[in-house]
């Protein structure tokens, strides 16, 4: 949702093109979505620094790849903008989930205060 409003915020208020208004939705959807993940969908304890150090990492792959090819779809292919900002989310979605879960995250799932609680109430 944080993509999608900041996207749509910046098209509708600016006259950027393509690449600015995904890169600036995506920097921020990362930052929400990093502090949901460790808390709520992985339950980790995780050393903070080094899990950002990690995510860092996928997003110096993915960032420009999706900017770069989403900026082409967009400017070059003249795709429609939402459709390719959607296209970008989906993956986003399925792979940084799959980073999260097997490399970030892999042995420190369910080791917050909060799953331990979960556990002991089960």
């Amino acid at each position: 949702m944080i993509e999608v409003l900041s996207f749509t915020l910046l098209d509708t208020f600016t006259s950027w093109h393509y690449w600015p208004k995904y890169l600036i939705a995506l920097v921020l959807s990362v930052l929400w979505n990093f502090t949901l993940n460790r808390k709520f969908t992985f339950q980790s304890a995780n050393n903070v620094p080094k899990a950002m150090m990690l995510v860092a990492l996928f997003y110096l792959v993915f960032t420009p790849t999706t900017t770069i090819l989403g900026n082409y779809l967009a400017e070059d292919l003249h795709w429609n903008e939402y459709l390719v900002t959607g296209i970008n989310m989906a993956l986003n979605l399925s792979t940084e989930y799959l980073y999260d879960r097997f490399v970030l995250f892999r042995n420190r799932i369910d080791t917050n205060e909060r799953a331990k609680k979960q556990t002991e109430m089960q």
